[in-house]
């Protein structure tokens, strides 16, 4: 990985929902490739032994509690480090619910997390970017549709959109914007599902398994590396081939 002068040390990326899933294993794998990674979440409780076991492994990462969903909180987070090189915005929320079953404040929480908190973060972080830097959003396949989680299709959707509006206007700037869109993957999040949910999803995958966060952590790795900056405002699917069709989404 490029690296900044000695001065300055190495690249710092900040990753939020890192203390599970697929933030997990992207700060590990961010710090594996030697950035300094701020770790951020919500829940201290959790973010406190996962970035402690990082440590362990002797990489360089810090764990910030942090509300994505608060301005000042975000803000907070970044007023410590000298600058913002790469920005993943990994926190986000999942429940199932039939569409007639949804309500309001359900609809509401789901893109208050999943599409407000990552415009909050991006744009905090772009404010605080040199050329070069890079933005990478966390979509989901789920964009293209389903059953069960509308308001989570629509909020994923909204990731994708804004993703490339962030991508038009920062260009200039040269911060790149891009976004992955996971299919079914094995988190605490998609776990949270009954049991025969989640073993029925796994059945109608090409692989027959769901993907792991790791598998997800290298493709962010890709967007986040400086070597791929000059791409920007695209949507990776990293789905195994599902969302290729032939099996329903």
């Amino acid at each position: 990985m490029t690296k900044k002068t000695p001065e300055q040390g190495p690249e710092i990326a900040f990753v939020t929902g890192a203390a599970q899933g697929i933030g997990l294993a992207t700060a590990r794998r961010l710090a594996q490739d030697g950035f300094r990674v701020i770790a951020m979440d919500l829940s201290g409780d959790r973010l406190t032994p996962a970035v402690a076991a990082l440590k362990s492994e002797g990489l360089d990462v810090e764990a910030k509690v942090v509300d994505v969903c608060n301005r000042a909180s975000v803000v907070a987070a970044f007023a410590r480090e000298p600058r913002v090189d790469v920005m993943v915005c990994a926190a986000g929320i999942y429940n199932d619910a039939r569409f007639l079953d949804l309500d309001e404040t359900a609809f509401r929480r789901m893109l208050e997390v999943n599409v407000i908190g990552v415009f909050i973060a991006a744009q905090e972080a772009a404010r605080r970017m040199q050329a070069g830097g890079r933005i990478i959003t966390i979509s989901s396949r789920g964009a293209l549709g389903g059953t069960r989680f509308a308001h989570y299709v629509a909020s994923k959707s909204a990731v994708i959109g804004l993703t490339r509006a962030m991508a038009m206007e920062l260009r200039e700037a040269r911060i790149a914007v891009n976004s992955i869109a996971p299919g079914f993957t094995d988190t605490p999040m998609t776990r949270s599902a009954p049991a025969e949910m989640f073993a029925a999803w796994e059945r109608i995958e090409p692989s027959g398994a769901a993907a792991k966060p790791a598998e997800l952590a290298n493709a962010i790795a890709f967007f986040a590396s400086p070597r791929t900056s000059f791409v920007t405002g695209q949507t990776l699917f990293v789905d195994g081939g599902k969302s290729l069709g032939g099996l329903g989404i």
